[in-house]
């Protein structure tokens, strides 16, 4: 796997897990990315492979070799096979398969900077050993009936499961989908998104090495249509997905052509509520954690910010002080806390929205641009400034749609009422977040929120501990925490009569 210790760029070429960085700073890949039966695994382009961006310099960093049905088949047939083996074993059996140690990775292929990419890696690990622990808890239900008669649930799993990653956390999402579905006796095929390709498959090799059967995690590279393939698959029993809305509307209708269920963790534009009693200086840095990690490029960040009116001002002055002073650059360097967006076609999304927010009336406070790193090896990569926009209202582009880029839009609020009326008023329910210091406040506020997740005096927490997901348009069901055995097992009820046959025949 990928042992990434570094605060810049390498001057001589280097091999880190099919990564091979060259003495010019570039980097591409050398091993293949598909992996199934416990190996990684080459194979034919069924059409032109697509290329791989670096974000951070422009560059290709790899080919996209996409998965068709004969390698679809072939990797469903490996997961089956380890399925029959894994989901004989005890839950404290599956729980020793597991290595303690993932090492501190580096996600090149994303772009976001190398500080967040060790704390994504360790929430990576955090995941597989808080689920390798609740493998052995595992159990049913007695129920004691009339006459000594009595029945019993089993939890067992599912089968052989799909999962289907985002962009913007490549390696934190293969984890927080591969752990529960493997801790529940499940075996798992992941399709990575074909932006992203390069660290899921360095997880797959990890269980490898760990001791899990050969085909107990499988990778498989693609786009649409692998995705398609996986999902109408008759073997197939579940399939996760985390990603755009109009996507997870699609894989929820190609996987009820099975009955099959889904987990849907999909779009946010969540509120963010700063009354005017809370610690202005935590509001502040809980607006900038909810905006502008990873670029901005989180589905649960708290782009619209409601500020009560008499602090508003003095918000507005920090958030744009602060703002400004984040260090944009090459993600590999130590000091960086912005780096690239994901691709070209998305940092123009993103500044188009910035433009269009402009023309609707709101006002840049700052950031908002291209912006073109002082080193020759940074300026072909998709960066851009933080934005913050302000004299933002309820109808504007900015509020209602989900920019997935670093763009605050901030709006005013007198009442509580109002802000909570304002806040619900979208088809999104993915997470919010209000600061206060009003205890009382704070937990009705959040009682009337209609948000899956929501934070107190905070933004961004997503401990493997506490169930992650949203409400309305935002999906269905729960990532992380005890619930998630509940979406990779199912439930079987037994009888058992102690007595004879009360027959009416």
């Amino acid at each position: 796997m990928l042992a990434f210790a570094m605060r810049s760029r390498p001057t001589a070429a280097k091999v880190y897990g099919g990564l091979r960085y060259a003495s010019s700073g570039s980097v591409d890949v050398q091993a293949p990315l598909n992996f199934w039966g416990g190996a990684r695994r080459k194979i034919q382009p069924h059409s032109d492979s697509d290329p791989v961006y670096e974000p951070s310099t422009g560059r290709v960093l790899c080919r996209l070799d996409a998965a068709g049905a004969p390698e679809v088949e072939q990797a469903v047939q490996d997961a089956q096979s380890a399925f029959a083996v894994w989901s004989k074993m005890s839950g404290m059996e599956r729980s020793r398969r597991r290595r303690e140690e993932i090492a501190e990775m580096e996600v090149v292929n994303n772009g976001k900077s190398i500080t967040e990419a060790r704390l994504d890696v360790d929430s990576a690990r955090l995941c597989v050993e808080y689920y390798a622990g609740l493998a052995g808890t595992l159990a049913g239900q007695h129920i004691q009936l009339a006459g000594g008669s009595f029945a019993y649930t089993r939890r067992e799993p599912l089968g052989v499961c799909v999962g289907i990653g985002a962009w913007n956390y490549p390696f934190q999402i293969a984890a927080w989908k591969s752990a529960p579905a493997l801790a529940c006796g499940n075996s798992m095929v992941f399709k990575p998104s074909p932006l992203t390709p390069v660290t899921a498959v360095l997880l797959a090799e990890v269980y490898t090495q760990a001791g899990a059967p050969p085909g107990l995690l499988n990778v498989l590279q693609g786009g649409q249509e692998t995705g398609s393939l996986l999902c109408h698959h008759p073997q197939v029993a579940k399939v996760s997905f985390t990603g755009s809305v109009p996507t997870g509307k699609k894989i929820m209708e190609m996987a009820s052509k099975g009955l099959k269920p889904v987990t849907l963790e999909l779009g946010g534009k969540s509120p963010l509520l700063v009354f005017e009693d809370s610690e202005l200086d935590n509001a502040v840095k809980g607006a900038l954690m909810a905006n502008f990690l990873s670029q901005g490029q989180v589905c649960s960040n708290g782009t619209r910010v409601f500020v009560q009116r008499r602090i508003l001002p003095e918000f507005l002055k920090e958030v744009v002080k602060r703002t400004r002073a984040i260090q944009i650059g090459d993600p590999l360097h130590g000091d960086t806390r912005m780096g690239a967006l994901v691709s070209q076609p998305h940092l123009n999304k993103v500044l188009g929205f910035v433009e269009q927010a402009k023309q609707e009336g709101a006002v840049l406070l700052c950031g908002g641009e291209r912006f073109t790193p002082s080193d020759p090896k940074l300026q072909g990569g998709y960066y851009m400034t933080p934005c913050v926009l302000g004299d933002c209202t309820d109808d504007m582009t900015c509020v209602r749609e989900e920019i997935f880029g670093p763009v605050m839009s901030v709006l005013s609020f007198d009442t509580e009422e109002e802000v909570l009326r304002r806040a619900n008023d979208s088809p999104l329910g993915l997470a919010a977040g209000v600061f206060t210091r009003d205890v009382k406040r704070a937990h009705r506020v959040v009682e009337q929120l209609k948000a899956g997740s929501c934070f107190i005096n905070n933004y961004n927490i997503t401990p493997v501990e506490v169930p992650f997901g949203g409400f309305k348009m935002s999906g269905i069901g729960r990532e992380n925490g005890q619930v998630t055995v509940e979406h990779y097992t199912q439930l079987k009820s037994v009888y058992v009569e102690m007595g004879d046959v009360d027959s009416l025949f």
